[in-house]
């Protein structure tokens, strides 16, 4: 994996395709003061190594916009969205992993039984507030999100979150582009990024 290449890729993609006010400035917070590019995307499974992060909100986009630009997307489901919208939930609905995995290191026994320090990413959260709905309030900071936006990001976990599965069932109802996201999260995580976990 070559972390300059994906990086180039999100800021290039970024740049053609959001465009709204203060845009610029969340893409200058995230290259300059966050760890963003080089940050895990889990401790444990998927996208736990560095770069983990970058690689997975990558993998959204290419998942999702495959499935916005399906004919049976729009034919069927009447599901459509713009270009600039299709990016901004999917390049950014993970900013809530940003600056929150740290190294450290334990111990462990290697192959022939000795005790060594090995790395590890431990979870170091100084910003507790939540996993979507802390994406959306950073990413909300810098500019405004369409209500539609907002649930998609806030609700990208879909069931998999650890709350009120009646209020998740009515926000995905209310807000296709949400359950979208939710799709496109999934086959990133557990086809494209499972697999690769397999093929190392």
């Amino acid at each position: 994996m070559d972390i300059n290449a994906l990086k180039e890729r999100f800021i290039s993609i970024y740049k053609e395709n959001i465009k709204r006010e203060g845009a610029d400035k969340l893409l200058d917070y995230i290259v300059n003061k966050t760890d963003f590019f080089t940050s895990p995307a889990s401790t444990r499974f998927h996208g736990s190594y560095e770069g983990g992060l970058l690689q997975h909100s990558l993998n959204v986009y290419d998942c999702m916009k495959h499935f916005m630009d399906d004919p049976h997307t729009k034919e069927v489901y009447s599901l459509e969205c713009s270009d600039e919208t299709i990016a901004l939930i999917a390049l950014l609905h993970d900013l809530c992993k940003m600056n929150v995995y740290k190294v450290d290191y334990r111990n462990a026994k290697d192959e022939n039984g000795v005790w060594q320090k090995v790395p590890y990413y431990a979870f170091d959260d100084q910003l507790p507030y939540g996993h979507g709905e802390k994406s959306v309030y950073i990413i909300s900071g810098f500019m405004k999100l369409t209500r539609q936006e907002a649930f998609a990001i806030r609700y990208h976990m879909g069931f998999s979150g650890e709350e009120n599965k009646t209020t998740i069932g009515n926000a995905l109802n209310m807000y296709p582009l949400a359950a979208a996201l939710y799709m496109a999260d999934m086959q990133a995580t557990f086809f494209i990024e499972n697999n690769m976990r397999k093929d190392k």
